[in-house]
């Protein structure tokens, strides 16, 4: 093996454009998923206090964020929805006049090409929080199964592209695509919730979303941030029962988990760059602890390099302004 002084890896690194030349990860406005809340109302730009920059939109201002993702070169929006009302059997999240619902076809409308992706979960619905029906102080999951269901179809009915399930019951993709085949949708695709972890970073998204569990938590049914081996089970059942993409949420915590998944199945990998990951960015920053531009891009880079097809990030939009000011990279 030819070894220093022969060998000098400097070379690659010495002028700027060798590095770019000899890069191996690169990030694309395409790569991305811009995650949006929407709310009812008219004119209401809520900001969001954990998540700077981020916004509860009412659905006129829901159109300027989809334009401009869209002039960015972003191809797709993750929707999530604020009710109006909250009910144990979250009866807006499949109601034909629901926010989401209602959104679908506002961007449907006016910005055609958009992808549209909608969350389907029903924790922001329910009185209680939580992501499915509950019985006492448990989750049914075979009863949230219907309900996710028609959750998905009605967004699909609404105009939605794909369908994201991400409540973490055993069974929600196969209820899913089951429901969705019968109705005539056999072509809209799937992005599961794969391995979705328990985790603490999801703080800022509850206060987003309004959330919050009110009492126990969800590891009951969410994936414990110990394991590994039982990530690639949850994958492989989901592509079993006819998911299409398949997603590691969180990604930064589980870049370990995004190259297991990459190395062992052959189809997209989603990554979820969760609310905590950009809050924790954006506080820093904030006090000048850290280049806000400079972290982002390397930990996108990272979850990329990982292995990662697919990033969900809240900095997509600052992102892609980033790779236009910055063609190099």
């Amino acid at each position: 093996m030819v070894a220093f002084p022969e060998l000098r890896m400097r070379r690659l690194r010495e002028l700027e454009p060798m590095r770019v030349l000899s890069r191996e990860t690169r990030l694309s406005p395409s790569d991305f998923i811009y995650p949006i809340f929407v709310t009812h109302g008219r004119d209401l730009r809520e900001p969001i206090e954990p998540m700077p920059g981020c916004y509860q939109l009412s659905v006129d201002h829901l159109l300027a964020e989809v334009t401009e993702a869209a002039e960015l070169g972003i191809p797709g929006v993750l929707l999530f929805g604020i009710p109006q009302n909250k009910d144990p059997r979250a009866r807006e999240a499949y109601d034909e006049q629901g926010i989401i619902q209602e959104a679908i076809r506002v961007i449907k409308q006016a910005v055609p090409d958009m992808l549209v992706i909608t969350d389907v979960c029903l924790c922001e619905y329910t009185d209680h929080g939580h992501c499915g029906i509950v019985d006492g102080d448990r989750v049914d999951n075979d009863a949230t199964l219907e309900l996710l269901a028609r959750t998905a179809l009605s967004h699909t009915l609404a105009g939605a592209d794909v369908v994201a399930p991400s409540a973490m019951m055993d069974g929600q993709v196969k209820a899913i695509r089951t429901t969705l085949d019968q109705n005539r949708f056999k072509d809209v695709p799937i992005i599961a919730y794969a391995a979705k972890y328990a985790s603490a970073f999801y703080g800022p998204f509850r206060v987003a979303a309004e959330s919050a569990p009110s009492f126990g938590d969800r590891g009951g049914y969410q994936m414990d941030p110990a394991n590994r081996r039982m990530a690639m089970r949850e994958i492989e059942l989901d592509i079993e029962e006819g998911a299409d993409v398949v997603m590691v949420k969180p990604a930064l915590a589980y870049l370990d988990v995004i190259a297991r998944a990459r190395d062992s199945f052959n189809y997209p990998i989603a990554a979820y760059n969760v609310s905590g990951e950009f809050s924790m960015l954006k506080a820093a920053s904030a006090n000048g602890w850290l280049d806000e531009q400079r972290a982002a891009v390397e930990v996108l880079t990272a979850i990329k390099r990982a292995g990662a097809d697919i990033i969900l990030s809240y900095y997509a939009k600052d992102v892609a302004r980033w790779l236009r000011e910055d063609g190099s990279r």
